[in-house]
């Protein structure tokens, strides 16, 4: 809710105070060079942009021609040439504005790739990669803020989780791969749990449990979060609470509150989740999933409520607070002074998004937790609780008045251990500014800040409000950034020397599923085939092997294919990324498998000129992702063989 005209007023007051707080992080650009823009105003018109908001782009290669392509989401949905920006194709579903980041996955697992966006009045679309539609569904009248991507059941076809921001408990749907509504959705429609809309991307879908099957974690417009099993029974809280579910224990700030059930407004202060998404993440390498839930607290004795800070709050499988190893979140970090909202009215500034990010920063195998706050500044906790070195950073000292960042992605650009933090901003209406592109290293000092394109059209401020993505979008071996901006369309920055980088948390919710998890990559899409099929003695063919991985990135991929003895290495070994090799007639590869981006590795082979009779011939090669799984590949070739044709039957049917 907008705050009144006094709380402005006060804000304006306090803000050069909280300017003089907080410390500006030096400058050291060191090894890592300045991002160069390569292409802006993607998607846009002669002579205006449609708004973009908070909707993180996606990169694949659609058409299977080599060259990616940017998909983003703004109104309508783009479709991009990855090397120039130019427009590939575009369309208009019903539903207006996107919110949550597009979804780019093999739903119906058929080795193609589908598109999901969810939109205004309840909209969800899903189209294949030319832009065609395939279906399209509207579950409710609220705008669906939310939408991820995962496969609940372990069947390998993906459900569609959706949230909404409307009033009312029942908040989240999931459909199935076709877009039919899945057993025992939507909820919250009994009193198993306390809900209100959702008014961000905010579910996180994993398997926290280890039972086999996803869960999924849905904080919404109360001091409630609730969980449930894939069918939608809500998920049992720790005995500690008594006899309720996850949806039933109340957040506070004090976990003591929790357990008595109730708060002492004015002296004991709870969080709101409404625009506070949570994330599913192993913070501390010990194999177990956490809930991190970023809350806003606030003082429930005023009228209206008093935010006071955001903040996460890390949860077990069983909604207890954790703690292990040493550390311990059962009480959640004190801010300093300075955490307070700048503004919480979108008249003033578009609303800031506390999307929690949970990467390694350091490479001490522990993540840390990174968020975007109304504080004007982008936090970093380490698991004790502490903000290190230069953290946090303030963004709104970057320009004249108040500034926000974005959901950051993290990488490690340079190879050398240490992770990159990357986001944007976005400057005040009527101001005239634009945000910037950001790049911090690990201890929050700053790398390279540049302004992002000028407004298109008129506006009166720009800046980019949804998470950037990294990926590369061209034949080069380096990562670029892409952005949706809210008034320069999408925008693309070469980011040169990346060749080696290692991407952590690499677009909006952690993937293009877009579930605030951390996915395992599969190459369990790739494929290998021998043409012509059938071949004399002598003859030369052509082998085809096509690395496919929806995501996220397998840095580490090794190929191994020794060519059987009934085939010759004859030349033209190609790979359309990575190293490929050929030594004693056996071929070898070694890259990284990208998101959605195929690798072809593809050679020719003569059929040994000694085979004189039918002989099938078997071509294998074998698969490791670099994370512990390996997969054999296999093509057959019948050598020396002869075709036959059966006759075609034609039926007609009685008149």
């Amino acid at each position: 809710m907008p705050p009144s005209t006094l709380l402005f007023l006060l804000t304006l007051f306090l803000l050069p105070l909280a300017l003089s707080r907080t410390r500006t992080a030096p400058v050291h650009a060191g090894t890592i060079p300045a991002p160069v823009l390569k292409w802006q105003y993607g998607g846009c018109y002669s002579s205006w942009c449609e708004t973009g908001w908070y909707s993180s782009p996606a990169v694949a290669d659609l058409d299977g021609d080599g060259a990616p392509e940017v998909i983003g989401a703004a109104y309508s949905l783009f479709a991009l040439n990855g090397e120039n920006g130019s427009l590939q194709w575009s369309t208009d579903p019903p539903g207006g504005r996107v919110w949550p980041g597009v979804v780019l996955a093999d739903l119906d697992d058929d080795g193609d790739l589908e598109i999901a966006t969810g939109h205004g009045s309840g909209y969800l679309h899903v189209h294949d990669g030319a832009g065609n539609l395939l279906w399209s569904r509207q579950p409710t009248s609220g705008e669906l803020r939310g939408l991820s991507a995962f496969d609940l059941d372990g069947d390998d076809t993906l459900e569609l989780i959706a949230t909404a921001a409307l009033g009312n408990p029942t908040n989240t749907w999931v459909l199935e791969h076709d877009g039919s509504t899945r057993s025992g959705w939507p909820q919250l429609t009994n009193d198993s749990g306390y809900a209100w809309g959702v008014y961000n991307d905010n579910a996180t879908i994993g398997d926290m449990d280890g039972d086999g099957t996803a869960e999924i974690v849905v904080p919404s417009d109360v001091h409630y979060i609730n969980a449930y099993e894939s069918d939608g029974a809500q998920i049992q809280a720790h005995a500690m609470y008594g006899d309720k579910g996850w949806g039933k224990v109340g957040v506070h700030v004090d976990h003591a509150v929790d357990l008595r059930g109730y708060a002492n407004c004015g002296l004991e202060h709870r969080p709101n989740f409404a625009h506070a998404p949570a994330s599913m993440v192993d913070v501390n390498g010990d194999g177990s999933l956490e809930v991190i839930a970023m809350g806003n607290v606030y003082n429930c004795g005023t009228s209206p409520y008093t935010s006071l800070y955001e903040m996460p709050f890390i949860f077990n499988a069983d909604r207890s607070r954790w703690a292990a190893g040493g550390y311990n979140w059962e009480a959640i970090p004190i801010p300093d002074g300075g955490a307070a909202p700048l503004s919480e009215d979108y008249n003033v500034i578009e609303s800031v998004m506390p999307n929690p990010v949970v990467a390694d920063l350091d490479g001490d195998g522990l993540r840390e937790i990174l968020f975007a706050s109304y504080d004007g500044r982008l936090h970093a906790y380490w698991l004790d609780k502490t903000e290190r070195h230069n953290w946090p950073y303030a963004v709104y000292n970057t320009g004249p008045g108040i500034r926000f960042a974005s959901e950051p992605v993290i990488a490690d650009l340079d190879g050398n251990g240490q992770a990159e933090v990357l986001f944007a901003s976005w400057a005040a209406k009527d101001s005239g500014q634009t945000g910037k592109l950001h790049i911090l290293d690990y201890q929050g000092n700053v790398l390279h800040e540049i302004d992002l394109p000028a407004p298109y059209g008129g506006a009166s401020w720009n800046g980019a409000l949804a998470a950037p993505t990294l990926a590369n979008i061209d034949a080069d071996a380096g990562l670029e950034l892409v952005l949706n901006t809210a008034h320069s369309g999408l925008v693309a920055y070469d980011l040169p020397g990346t060749s080696a980088a290692r991407l952590l948390w690499a677009t909006g919710r952690g993937s293009y599923q877009r579930s605030g998890s951390l996915l395992s990559g599969s190459l369990q899409g790739s494929t290998m085939i021998m043409g012509p099929p059938t071949a004399s003695a002598g003859d030369t063919l052509t082998v085809t092997i096509t690395l496919r991985n929806p995501g996220p990135d397998l840095p580490d991929v090794t190929l191994e294919n020794p060519l059987p003895p009934q085939l010759n290495y004859a030349g033209g070994l190609s790979a359309s990324s990575g190293l490929a090799t050929v030594t004693a007639g056996a071929i070898t590869w070694a890259g990284a498998v990208n998101a959605a981006t195929p690798v072809t590795i593809s050679y020719q082979a003569t059929v040994n000129a000694s085979i004189t009779t039918p002989t099938l011939i078997t071509n294998e090669a074998v698969l490791d992702d670099g994370q512990g799984a390996s997969l054999t590949l296999s093509s057959l070739l019948m050598a020396n063989g002869q075709l036959h044709y059966l006759p075609l039957l034609h039926y007609r049917h009685p008149e």
